[in-house]
């Protein structure tokens, strides 16, 4: 794979009391990064603009076997990490004051490719120890074309 990648994000969360597919939470978020393997590891590094920011939230994804950390530093500070079979905890520090959020991780799926990596993840999110949703997110990572 190229170092000039592009991410695709694509998040979904289930409403515990959707009646209905439309009731779904979807979003979708690409950016252009970069991306490394070092070490049997995978590293996507990418900027995000936050609305009425004028420094962008830096991220990082490390990828190895069953285990996802995606770092965001900036405005928003946290390091979730995801491992198959296991629930995680950590602070979710934004300007407003700290969330206490647990991700626990039922299922992380990878397919690779020359050209692209897809990350796919279930899980169970909870906040200040509060079950929020079951949510499932995607991350494509597409090698961009010279």
């Amino acid at each position: 794979m190229t170092k000039e990648v592009l991410i695709t994000i694509q998040g979904l969360q289930f409403d515990v009391e959707a009646e209905n597919d439309e009731e779904l939470d979807k979003i979708e978020s690409i950016y252009p990064g970069e991306y490394y393997n070092r070490s049997g590891a995978h590293y996507i590094m990418y900027e995000e603009l936050m609305e009425e920011e004028e420094t962008p939230l830096k991220n990082m994804i490390k990828l190895r076997e069953k285990e996802f950390t995606l770092t965001k530093k900036g405005i928003i500070n946290v390091q979730m990490v995801f491992t198959e079979g296991k629930k995680t905890m950590t602070s979710y520090v934004t300007p407003f004051g700290n969330i206490m959020i647990a991700l626990d991780t039922s299922k992380i799926a990878v397919e690779e490719t020359e050209n692209e990596l897809k990350i796919h993840i279930d899980y169970g999110l909870e906040a200040n120890y509060q079950y929020i949703a079951d949510c499932h997110i995607t991350v494509t990572v597409t090698a961009r074309k010279e």
